[in-house]
């Protein structure tokens, strides 16, 4: 008999709560003496709940305590980070331990006619072997039925394109926020009524929802409060409103691998920092050193007007954002030392947000101290150096005081294979005041022991004061020496180099793979293509892509992948969103070939072509498209962890391994098709 999709969904729909309670997850057992035998890795299983699972018409107060029983001890883990409830309580209910099982006791006055869950996400484990019992939930309701439709979705990374885990899912009733079209202030204004949480698959399945317009968010909640903090949490949203009555139909099945309930996801969440929303402030300075100083502001890209101490000239002012955000300022002071005083008075010009959220320019004192700390080991050899000069001067001698080692700090590596089309990248401690370049040398030494001189040039970062980029002619293959005086580089803090040899060679194109990719894309779509490798690294990117030929010339071998970023604005950078005015952040998503692969080897002196349709990349997403996608990365997933376990050898710690490699590859070949199993 062929039992159609949507009559599955249905069942599924009706008795979701006894799926995610752990009774399909039974074992049989019997009182025994243990044997040895197998490693033990399923979880605790229920035996009773009191009281009952899905129970209605429950007290607002005076509440019963909840007792939860398994068929074995188990422990709490991690209580704060994975137990919540939906909708939040003012206060956290109680959890504790009892015989075979958890006392749950609510202390709060409850909502009438509110359905109430009790989700304890993997921190129920057994006492023995510590296997977690996940998706574990307690229902109950204050009216005379509970809730009982579901939602699902995906969360993702919107930077990394890739899943993230733990998400909270906040639901909000359409009718029951307030709907203004300039700006969206639900997640600060109002408290969910339903609350979901991702899996480390970045799937989630809401429950218990009513057949009613949503609006919905995700938020990440690194601070574990139940509240939204921008600028500190992620967040994301989905644009309209969203019936789970009027939703497409979806899979649900047990992860046997992981050892928790999936879905196929119907909503597509990307999450981002939005830290457009944080006033704008001063909020804190320190002076690491003597030429330092540090200004922190509360929201990002501060606009400073004037910095001015009384004691120094305005022109010895550098000031430098620090961070990607540029909520961090360092502030050089290009002075020389025996004329900076510890103690730094002076005042600061900058825009800063009112009482009513405006920004204002202000002036506001600024005070910033620095104390010379001498280490033990100075200390030591200041001592040292004392007795020394002493008995020299008690002996009629000459005292020549011993020569110190520079302190300045710089980041030149003494050998490296350069990429000539990047040529070579240092950085320094501190800005630098003076190079004298007359002094650099670089010669090129072929392999018939011919020597040549080479100009050689530094030249600043345009977006990092102490970062450079030595120039030089990189093409061809040899050795090439760098070669630095002592004192030709001198940093603002008037410290010198001491001598530096350097020895280089080009990266040998015969080493490397070229990858030549073809792009298609409608007459006005700008990107950012980045190269990365196996494990996600940035190992190259190109900007301002348009239709036509991109070529990667010195590909590392090994594993490598592509993100792209739709550039919609054209800046060269990846742009945030903004949940108050309901921005979405800009795309960034992996390339993935027709089999659906988005990691590619690369191999030494060796040519790929790639084809990549922006239309097609960037297509609507769709709940065919990102099932699709999810499929064909948890194969990727799965092909490789039995690769890795392959690769183990036995041994008492992973006797189990061959049950292990068995159970990953029966889920690879149940789930060949896993987000289409009813279709």
């Amino acid at each position: 008999m062929t039992v159609s999709k949507r009559c599955i969904v249905n069942v599924l729909r009706a008795g979701v709560a006894m799926f995610f309670v752990p009774v399909l997850l039974s074992r049989c057992a019997s009182m025994m003496t243990p044997t040895g035998g197998p490693r033990d890795t399923l979880p605790p299983v229920i035996v009773k709940m009191t009281p009952d699972n899905m129970s209605t018409n429950r007290p607002l107060t005076k509440h019963q305590p909840i007792y939860i029983e398994f068929n074995e001890f188990v422990q709490i883990k991690d209580q704060q980070k994975e137990f919540f409830v939906s909708p939040a309580t003012k206060k956290k209910p109680l959890v504790s331990l009892r015989g075979r099982g958890i006392v749950v006791q609510l202390r709060d006055t409850l909502e009438p006619n509110t359905t109430y869950s009790l989700n304890f996400g993997s921190s129920i484990r057994d006492n023995n072997e510590n296997n977690p019992l996940n998706s574990m939930r307690y229902v109950f309701s204050t009216g005379d039925a509970v809730d009982s439709m579901m939602m699902t979705g995906y969360t993702a990374d919107a930077y990394k394109a890739d899943s993230m885990s733990k998400t909270f899912i906040w639901f909000f009733p359409a009718d029951s926020v307030e709907q203004v079209a300039e700006y969206d202030s639900t997640i600060f204004k109002y408290k969910p009524r339903v609350i979901a949480r991702a899996e480390n698959n970045g799937i989630f399945i809401a429950q218990n929802l009513k057949p009613i317009d949503y609006k919905v968010y995700g938020v990440t909640d690194a601070n574990d409060n139940q509240m939204y903090e921008a600028g500190v949490d992620k967040v994301g949203f989905v644009e309209g409103v969203y019936n789970p009555s009027k939703m497409p139909d979806f899979a649900i099945w047990f992860d046997s691998v992981r050892q928790y309930v999936t879905a196929e996801p119907q909503l597509y969440m990307r999450m981002f920092t939005d830290k457009a929303f944080r006033r704008q402030n001063l909020s804190e300075t320190d002076r690491p050193s003597q030429h330092r100083a540090n200004l922190y502001f509360a929201a990002a890209y501060p606009r400073i007007v004037k910095i001015h101490f009384d004691s120094l000239p305005d022109e010895s002012i550098i000031l430098e954002p620090m961070t990607k955000g540029r909520d961090t300022v360092a502030v050089w002071i290009n002075h020389p030392s025996e004329l900076i005083p510890d103690s730094l008075r002076g005042e600061i010009t900058y825009f800063k947000h009112d009482t009513l959220n405006v920004l204002q320019e202000v002036t506001e004192p600024l005070k910033l101290n620095w104390r010379y700390i001498e280490s033990k080991e100075e200390k030591r050899e200041r001592e040292k150096e004392e007795k020394e000069r002493k008995r020299a001067e008690e002996a009629g001698e000459e005292y020549k005081a011993p020569k110190r080692p520079s302190k300045f700090v710089h980041k030149i590596p003494t050998s490296a294979e350069v990429n000539p089309e990047r040529n070579l990248e240092v950085s320094f401690d501190y800005p630098l005041a003076e190079i004298d370049s007359a002094r650099l040398l670089m010669t090129f030494t072929d392999e018939k022991e011919n020597v040549e001189d080479l100009p050689v040039h530094f030249v600043r970062d345009t977006g990092d004061l102490r970062k450079w980029h030595i120039i030089s002619d990189w093409s061809r293959q040899g050795k090439y020496t760098l070669t630095i005086p002592e004192g030709a580089i001198t940093d603002i803090a008037g410290l010198k180099n001491d001598s530096l040899t350097c020895n280089y060679t080009a990266l040998d194109p015969d080493k490397c793979a070229v990858v030549k990719v073809h792009i298609s894309a409608p007459e006005d779509g700008r990107y950012i293509l980045q190269l990365l490798d196996g494990n996600n690294a940035l190992k190259e990117e190109k900007r301002d892509v348009r239709a036509g030929d991109v070529q990667f010339n010195y590909v590392p071998a090994g594993d490598i992948k592509f993100r792209i970023i739709e550039d919609k604005n054209g800046n060269g950078e990846w742009d945030s969103g903004d949940v108050v005015k309901r921005l979405q952040p800009e795309r960034a998503e992996f390339y993935a070939n027709k089999e659906g692969d988005e990691v590619f080897v690369s191999k030494a002196n060796w040519e790929m072509e790639l084809e990549m349709n922006m239309r097609q990349i960037f297509a609507p997403v769709t709940m065919k498209s990102l099932s699709r996608m999810l499929d064909e990365r948890e194969m990727q997933r799965l092909r490789k962890e039995a690769e890795r376990r392959a690769k183990e050898r036995p041994s008492k710690k992973n006797r189990n391994n061959e049950d292990e490699m068995n159970r990953i590859n029966n889920s690879m070949n149940s789930t060949g098709n896993m987000f289409n199993k009813f279709r």
